[in-house]
């Protein structure tokens, strides 16, 4: 059985060891840097199903790191911060992280968002429904892969899921919490923001206009809603 590969990247010498142990207990891979300069190399060497990143480290901090692997991969990405404000939290899954954990945390918690993480990324679970088509916009489900005009778009793994997710609901209102816990997984339903992150990331992607939405529709105070395919 395959034991997925992570990389563990944070500063501080008891957290690498706290969660290396832990998660080699559960059976996983890993592999530890303890700065941004290292990670890098790493990634650049060797493949990873899933990156931890601290975002306050020496050289490229976590944020910086994060940025320079959405350049060419959409291997998952958990940022580890001792700061909980929102806007860190945003700011981080603006470029392109996946979760975000408030430091405490309990390594259960930890876990199950790896889990949930790693499931999503599970490139088995392609479909072979029919590809989705409005206008100019084309999802092809069994490709995992959006085009406009033809054209690929470049979407993150997670950009990908929240669209895919609407797609297959097209003409269906779904409210945030539905999105969230289909995409991010059942323990999620109140993090608005990640869910706002990302559907501006589509739009400015994906529509003409992205003030005057054309796909990614808002429905206010309830969710979002794709048309109907053609």
């Amino acid at each position: 059985m395959k034991r997925e590969a992570i990389l563990v990247v944070d500063d501080e010498p008891p957290m690498r060891k706290y969660l290396s142990a832990n998660l080699k207990a559960r059976g996983y891979d890993v592999t530890t840097a303890e700065d941004g300069t290292q990670a890098l190399q790493l990634v650049q060497e060797r493949t990873f199903d899933l990156l931890i990143l601290d975002i306050m480290m020496p050289g490229p901090d976590g944020l910086a790191l994060v940025q320079a692997v959405r350049r060419d991969s959409s291997v998952p990405v958990i940022m580890l911060s001792a700061r909980g404000r929102e806007s860190d939290k945003v700011q981080a899954l603006d470029l392109g992280a996946d979760d975000y954990l408030t430091k405490p945390f309990g390594v259960e918690e930890l876990l199950a968002r790896l889990r949930a993480a790693l499931r999503r990324a599970d490139t088995s679970a392609k479909t072979s429904l029919a590809t989705y088509r409005r206008e100019d916009l084309e999802v092809d489900f069994a490709a995992r892969r959006a085009r406009l005009k033809g054209a690929d778009v470049s979407l993150t793994q997670k950009e990908y899921e929240v669209l895919a997710y609407l797609a297959r609901n097209a003409g269906k209102l779904l409210t945030h919490r539905q999105i969230l816990q289909a995409v991010w997984g059942a323990q999620y339903g109140d993090e608005a923001d990640y869910l706002w992150t990302y559907i501006r990331r589509l739009r400015r992607k994906l529509e003409p206009e992205p003030q005057r939405p054309r796909y990614l529709l808002t429905e206010s105070g309830m969710g979002y809603h794709m048309p109907s395919a053609e």
